[in-house]
């Protein structure tokens, strides 16, 4: 039995990435963008283990998140003014995965076979 719902638990996760990812717009201590990129890294691959396997774009973009954002072997662009396209740009896409819809499978048609009646003056 799971006690967290999926598709509810990868929703709260993109808002809260996309959140974090705007407020690091503005100036703050090094501290909150060592804990943006945690955050962000894990967050991304949620999503990309959540997708599923025909949304390549997505996954893609998302691995490119994951690789800008990873807290293991960091990319440091030293410049604040390169990061802030790329923090909007991310909270976009984090957003857009949140709210758009996910292809569902198709419930399957149950068809109701049809009674055979034979008449009495049926030729064979």
């Amino acid at each position: 039995m799971t006690f967290i719902n999926k598709k509810y638990s990868v929703k709260g996760i993109s808002i809260l990435c996309a959140s974090l990812l705007f407020i690091a717009v503005f100036y703050w201590p090094i501290e909150y963008y060592t804990f943006l990129r945690i955050v962000v890294f894990i967050g991304a691959l949620i999503v990309i283990v959540s997708l599923r396997q025909k949304q390549f774009y997505w996954i893609l973009a998302f691995a490119i998140i994951a690789i800008l954002f990873n807290p293991i072997f960091p990319i440091y662009l030293n410049i604040k003014a390169y990061w802030i396209p790329i923090d909007i740009i991310s909270g976009i896409l984090f957003l857009l995965v949140t709210f758009l819809k996910q292809p569902q499978k198709k419930p399957e048609k149950k068809v109701k076979k049809a009674d055979k009646t034979y008449s009495r003056d049926k030729i064979y």
